[in-house]
């Protein structure tokens, strides 16, 4: 069993890091028209590795990769196709040198692989053979560039997350699941399609192989009836980073943002319902992983 897991399973808070594309938007870092954060690997590697050093001093026990947007269905509209290997093995390679940099205490990288797709547009999205073959690259290039875990993001809707994970756990790291939900006006969590139920979701991922599954790029409102759903279905640990504001591609919009004190307040009902590990997304920065460090427990509440 790995660390993380084991620290999981004994009730133990865990906590992510925050946003990095809308982080390094939020420094002045201009984000690319097709493949967003991706360029900033390229043009401005430096405010990358800053903003991991950043959330590994804000107390983050995982920072995630950059490489939201580096699969070879985003690079290659975005001209940068031929540079696929090079930018998520230099994303993992950055966030080492924050972790070595920043601290001397065991801080995990995990390896993002999302469901993004160049300019935003679904017309990009890779179908069946396609999207295996490049989930499976880049979960192969991240792997063998030394991530700890595969976190797979933006999950939203079946088809893609099938892919993703049945790709993923080839490379026989741990496989963390982060389905993006929205509520419907009976309360039910849905997949951001709007074609599947959260509860349809999760009843595949048991037989997929996931080792986590996570409530993320979700907006702090609709977190929790998703949670509740995920620890009442799903025996496996359990994670909560939702996002604030709202995207206008290659843009993030920084309105009514919630504050790092009421984030942390949010926080401690996603431990009540369950999460253990606790982290930001999108619009979420290093103050806001701080007072999660400072605000929450070391240890969750049971479950039972």
């Amino acid at each position: 069993m790995g660390v993380l897991r084991q620290r999981l399973d004994e009730g133990e808070v865990v906590i992510l890091d925050g946003a990095m594309g809308t982080e390094l938007e939020r420094r002045g870092v201009p984000m690319d028209d097709a493949a967003w954060s991706a360029a900033a690997l390229i043009t401005h590697p430096d405010t990358v590795r800053e903003v991991h050093e950043d959330y590994v001093r804000a107390g983050a026990d995982v920072i995630i990769t950059n490489t939201f947007a580096t699969a070879r269905h985003v690079l290659e509209p975005a001209g940068m196709g031929e540079r696929f290997r090079g930018l998520n093995a230099r994303a993992v390679t950055l966030a080492k040198e924050a972790r070595e940099a920043a601290t001397e205490r065991p801080v995990s990288i995990a390896g993002s692989i999302s469901t993004f797709t160049a300019r935003y547009d679904y017309s990009y999205e890779p179908r069946a053979e396609k999207a295996r073959a490049n989930y499976r690259e880049q979960a192969e290039v991240l792997a063998e560039s030394g991530v700890d875990v595969l976190a797979l993001e933006m999950m939203r809707d079946l088809e893609q997350t099938t892919y993703a994970v049945e790709e993923a756990v080839t490379t026989g790291l741990p496989v963390w699941v982060g389905f993006s939900c929205k509520t419907t006006g009976e309360g039910t969590p849905v997949l951001w399609d709007g074609e599947n139920t959260l509860a349809e979701a999760l009843q595949r991922i048991p037989s997929l192989g996931a080792s986590l599954v996570s409530i993320m790029h979700t907006l702090t409102e609709d977190t929790p009836a998703a949670l509740r759903e995920v620890t009442g279905r799903w025996p496996g640990p359990v994670g909560a980073y939702p996002h604030s504001g709202e995207f206008i591609m290659p843009n993030w919009q920084f309105t009514d943002m919630i504050s790092p004190e009421d984030f942390a307040a949010e926080a401690r009902g996603w431990l009540d319902a369950g999460a253990r590990l606790i982290g930001g997304c999108c619009g979420i920065g290093p103050e806001h992983v701080r007072l999660l460090k400072e605000r929450l427990p070391a240890r969750a509440p049971s479950r039972d």
